[in-house]
């Protein structure tokens, strides 16, 4: 599945860093502005306690993780959106991605310069906010002509379509990003998915912040989650430095024993890579076996022959039907045939809704 995370922020805020942490890439990270040019792209496994569960039950060949895509953008600047800076760069490279990861500075320290020479989290915020919306409001008045025109002449979807960028414009004309307008009804959902507008991408805004505050936050994080408090986004709070350190020591035990002295169960980077699978809109079901333990990613809301269309395309041609077990009677009883003789296995069919955590087989005829 091609679904990725965006990496943006301004520069200098950490975004290489953390891309760094949670990647199989590894970008270029340095005290200096614009470090980052072309957009680094990095594949990371989704840690899930799930499977490394069925993979000690069933003790197979192989263990298989899901995956999410993750690209570091360049650095953001005042007056992208015409062209300042790698402005242009940017804004194609952020509409690419289906979601953002949108770093914020949290921290003080004289040691590493900040682009507008001071440390306000909102007022960055606000800077890339501004220039993804002057594009979408471009965007918006280009099509809200036509499709007033077509209305006009009797075309109801271009009716619908004008009532809604009619809604974006008064959104962004008041400093809104479009994600905070919410589509009356599934059909104007469909219609604001096909524009493909920046700011109505799903966000999470990562707070950077110093080590003293990766378990609590700060008051930096305290201004951002006010600021943010009417866009249906989430926050996560993480120090880049501290996820470095921990991404040097090889050994768990050694992550463990730091991770406690930090106050923390999990690393950030953990927290970041699960938070931008499900950010995505994705979620996990598996196959387990003795040859194979497996994480399958699909769009959460799908049904049963989609998700064994991922599995194989025939799959989902043929599809009979699913035998789905659900994980927790799977790790209370063990084995397939034991889950079988408790009468705890679903016998699904094609409008079956498979669960986050299901674990399926699929039996079909082609």
């Amino acid at each position: 599945m091609s679904l990725k995370c965006g990496i943006v922020g301004l520069p200098n805020v950490g975004k290489s860093t953390l891309f760094n942490c949670i990647s199989s890439g590894k970008a270029q990270s340095a005290n200096f502005p614009f470090c980052t040019i072309e957009p680094n792209l990095g594949s990371t496994n989704v840690p899930d306690r799930r499977l490394d569960r069925l993979a000690e039950i069933c003790k197979p060949q192989r263990t298989i993780p899901a995956t999410v895509d993750i690209v570091d953008i360049a650095g953001l600047v005042k007056g992208a959106s015409h062209g300042e800076g790698l402005g242009n760069q940017f804004l194609a490279n952020i509409r690419e991605c289906d979601a953002i990861l949108h770093v914020l500075r949290c921290f003080d320290d004289d040691n590493v310069v900040h682009v507008d020479g001071s440390v306000d989290p909102v007022r960055d915020k606000e800077v890339v906010d501004m220039e993804l919306q002057i594009k979408d409001l471009e965007t918006i008045e280009s099509r809200l002509a036509k499709a007033e025109k077509a209305g006009k002449a009797g075309d109801k979807e271009a009716r619908k379509l004008a009532d809604l960028l009619v809604r974006y414009k008064e959104a962004l004309e008041q400093g809104k990003s479009c994600r905070t307008v919410v589509p009356a009804n599934e059909e104007e959902a469909a219609i604001a998915r096909d524009l493909f507008l920046l700011t109505n991408k799903p966000v999470m805004y990562v707070c950077n912040v110093d080590d003293a505050s990766a378990a609590n936050g700060n008051a930096y994080v305290k201004a951002v989650r006010k600021a943010v408090a009417d866009e249906n986004a989430e926050i996560l709070v993480i120090s880049a430095r501290t996820e470095a350190e921990i991404a040097e020591l090889e050994d768990y035990d050694d992550r463990k024993v730091f991770l406690e002295e930090m106050g923390l169960e999990e690393s950030g980077a953990v927290r970041l890579i699960q938070g931008a699978y499900h950010l995505l809109g994705l979620q996990t079901f598996f196959t387990a076996g003795a040859d194979e333990c497996r994480a399958w990613t699909i769009h959460a809301g799908d049904k049963a022959p989609k998700a064994a269309g991922v599995i194989h395309s025939d799959f989902e041609k043929g599809f009979i039907r699913a035998e789905v077990i659900k994980y927790e009677d799977f790790v209370t009883y063990k084995t397939e045939a034991a889950v079988r003789a408790a009468g705890k296995m679903g016998i699904e069919g094609k409008d079956y809704v498979v669960q986050d955590g299901d674990i399926m087989h699929f039996l079909f005829n082609v």
